[in-house]
């Protein structure tokens, strides 16, 4: 006891604490790598597993009642419903508010092909023409502009808040990343989309975009490992986004494919996935249910 009391005892008291904790924590890895190692035994058993593919229930009654319950086809929204996870101060609607503005960009975007021909010759006059000539083309052309920067911050927005209330937490770990790869989606739409008009603004804002897509790795000529891949500026990714290496016609014709063709029906197989997991995920996250004053039991 007196060892201890003076500063060589404080110091092997704590040495034995820290050897101590090491070795719980040696044992708690070395028991959740078991755990693991056994999981992966049966796949299909693991949380990763459930989190993209359903699994077939136990054919027990109770099982049935809850298949029938939560199919999609059957029941459009769930049987049950958190209350408190449908409020606007909570969720702020911010999910709706997103799908409602793709449906306004597809909308004006049909739209406004009628009137655009992706050629280096016409693209800038179709503008002009649309936004003069043609009857409410510029309400039309900034209905179409203002819903793509509205839904750049309303997905945004989406994902903060899905973010501090734990909503990406299992069971939802799966939904949460087709979200960050239907945000990714987004800007992707906005980017390609500001070739279009073939303006300055556009120009400049693609040549500095796909400039910064030279640096990235293995694919980039300046990017790491990139020119040790045999990556030059005539084979790399930014040559393959402009199809050349200006900011010419080619561009203007891949942007024109990729914003109106390719990335919205990539993202909307993805918002098909993204609703259905929701569904199935047991509705829209949100607090533990409370119990209101009026309903208490005195």
């Amino acid at each position: 006891m007196a060892d201890e009391s003076g500063e060589n005892g404080r110091k092997t008291g704590v040495l034995d604490t820290l050897k101590e904790k090491t070795q719980e924590l040696g044992e708690t890895v070395k028991s959740k790598a078991r755990e693991q190692a056994e999981e992966l035994k049966k796949p299909q058993e693991t949380q990763l597993y459930r989190a993209i593919f359903r699994i077939k229930h136990n054919d027990e009654p109770r099982n049935r009642a809850l298949s029938t319950l939560n199919n999609l086809f059957f029941h459009i929204h769930p049987a049950k419903v958190n209350r408190d996870a449908t409020r606007y101060s909570y969720t702020w609607g911010m999910g709706g508010i997103t799908f409602y503005l793709f449906i306004v960009l597809v909308f004006t975007g049909v739209c406004l092909m009628f009137y655009y021909h992706p050629t280096k010759i016409q693209a800038f006059r179709d503008i002009l023409y649309l936004e003069n000539d043609v009857p409410f083309g510029r309400l039309l052309r900034n209905m179409h502009r203002w819903a793509a920067h509205l839904m750049v911050m309303a997905v945004w927005l989406h994902m903060f808040r899905v973010y501090m209330s734990g909503s990406y937490k299992r069971p939802r770990e799966f939904n949460w990343c087709i979200g960050v790869l239907l945000m990714v989606l987004t800007l992707l739409l906005s980017f390609t989309g500001y070739l279009l008009p073939d303006d300055q603004l556009g120009f400049w804002a693609v040549t500095v975009g796909t400039n910064m897509a030279r640096a990235t790795p293995l694919l980039g000529s300046q990017g790491p490992f990139g020119p040790q891949l045999g990556m030059t500026s005539y084979n790399d990714v930014r040559f393959g986004l402009l199809g050349g290496s200006i900011v010419d016609a080619n561009a203007l014709l891949r942007a024109y494919i990729w914003h109106c063709i390719a990335i919205p029906l990539i993202a909307s197989i993805f918002m098909g996935v993204h609703f259905w997991r929701v569904r199935k995920d047991g509705g829209i996250s949100g607090p533990s249910p409370v119990m209101l004053e009026s309903e208490a039991k005195v």
